[in-house]
């Protein structure tokens, strides 16, 4: 279990963690949603021990994140972060395989070679090993990323919108492997998604963020409500429930009603004789 305890974080007036906790438990995956600008990203930053909070504690199982213990507790984790950028003269099975980077060397073994190739195969993407990576799309970088993340063989798996390039059948691709994964190895997979229709489908566990709280945590039925997405959102939103229980967010457009009440406003006569030729 990953867990954080009265995490609190700001820079100048942003306050991004205000005594936060948290637990996630193993084999589920976990996902975070809020508005932007509250600290989602940062937050996976200082799980992985790249930003220090000002106070409170990060713990996995029976160890603490400290600065000493820094070089052992990343060994534990997948990271993929936001910047799928890959300006480098590198193939897409090299790096793939740099997430055994610890494991390589002069000469490659077959088992490791053969497990990179296995992991491009599963996403669909095994006709690319011998590619470019400056060749590839944006889309097809993600999933080259999240490939290279799944090579670490990581107990905590951390995605910074993993499916933001990606079109809807790739999204599928990756979740699904994302959550059979997951649950077949035990991991921790936290990832941050911006759709809610997403997020309703594969979390587990939701946690919602906002003002530096965890404002709601839960099955995505519990969380994901009317009222919870006005609040944390301030968009009006329609909420069904499938035939499994999976909410179905259908958000209403900003000045809708006031757009049709002008049309209806202006009658046919009007317009065939002054703007109809």
């Amino acid at each position: 279990m990953l867990q954080a305890h009265n995490i609190s974080l700001a820079y100048d007036d942003l306050v991004l963690a205000d005594d936060m906790s948290f637990s996630l438990e193993a084999g589920k995956t976990h996902v975070i949603i809020g508005p932007n600008g509250t600290g989602k990203s940062t937050l996976l930053k200082m799980l992985f021990g790249d930003v220090q909070p000002q106070s409170g504690a990060v713990r996995f199982n029976d160890q603490t994140l400290t600065k000493a213990s820094l070089p052992q507790w990343r060994k534990q984790f997948g990271y993929m972060p936001q910047d799928i950028r890959l300006d480098v003269g590198l193939s897409v099975l090299e790096v793939v395989l740099l997430g055994q980077l610890n494991a390589l060397s002069l000469k490659l073994g077959d088992s490791l070679l053969e497990e990179a190739l296995q992991a491009l195969e599963q996403i669909g993407l095994l006709h690319l090993a011998n590619r470019d990576v400056r060749t590839l799309s944006g889309g097809q970088c993600q999933m080259i990323l999240f490939a290279q993340a799944l090579m670490r063989k990581p107990d905590i798996l951390m995605l910074d919108e993993p499916v933001s390039a990606l079109d809807l059948h790739f999204q599928q691709v990756l979740l699904d492997h994302l959550d059979q994964q997951t649950k077949q190895k035990g991991w921790v997979s936290l990832m941050i998604l911006h759709d809610l229709n997403l997020a309703a489908q594969y979390a587990d566990n939701l946690l919602v963020l906002k003002g530096g709280k965890v404002v709601a945590q839960g099955a995505p039925r519990d969380v994901i409500t009317p009222q919870m997405v006005e609040q944390v959102y301030g968009v009006k939103a329609d909420v069904q429930l499938d035939g499994l229980g999976v909410p179905f967010i259908r958000t209403q457009r900003r000045g809708a009603n006031a757009f049709m009440t002008m049309k209806a406003s202006v009658t046919p006569s009007v317009v065939g004789k002054d703007y109809v030729s």
